[in-house]
């Protein structure tokens, strides 16, 4: 199970490591899910190519700042980024 492999402490290491981009991932997907978009409709009100909305969805490759901009005006929000 994970929590065995997490005992590792390079496969912890790893894990803690990719868990940003993870829940980055989640949440660009529900925020999609949520503004009722198809990845087609995203692609087409953010000017980001579906190929590339559908690669980080699938955590293929982390988007830029940039991307991330264009996403959410493409469904209507504001991108907030946060230090805790």
């Amino acid at each position: 199970t994970i929590n065995k492999c997490k005992k590792n402490k390079e496969f912890k290491k790893e894990w803690d490591a990719s868990q940003f981009e993870y829940d980055l991932t989640r949440m660009i997907i529900k925020s999609r899910i949520d503004s009722k978009m198809t990845q087609k409709e995203l692609s087409e009100n953010s000017g980001v190519r579906q190929s590339n909305i559908s690669r980080i969805e699938n955590g293929e490759c982390i988007p830029s700042i940039t991307t991330l901009i264009a996403l959410a005006k493409g469904m209507k929000r504001k991108l907030a980024i946060t230090f805790a």
